[in-house]
């Protein structure tokens, strides 16, 4: 049997964490950031855990990691 491929696009959004789970970047951080607060654009920039919901996905996108 061949070997799993990695999705790369995944494999550059989301890490694994040291207790299993994942973590990912927030979104709204690129463009059109004159109308954002300053407070917003801040805590736009921290990392966030994947949700409950979305590990098994992410888990098979990364099947290495």
């Amino acid at each position: 049997m061949s070997k799993m491929k990695t999705n790369r696009g995944a494999a550059k959004r989301f890490r694994r964490t040291g207790k299993g789970g994942y973590k990912r970047a927030q979104s709204h951080l690129n463009h059109i950031l004159t109308k954002k607060k300053s407070k917003r654009k801040r805590q736009l920039g921290l990392t966030e855990q994947v949700a409950k919901a979305d590990v098994k996905s992410v888990r098979r996108m990364l099947p290495y990691s």
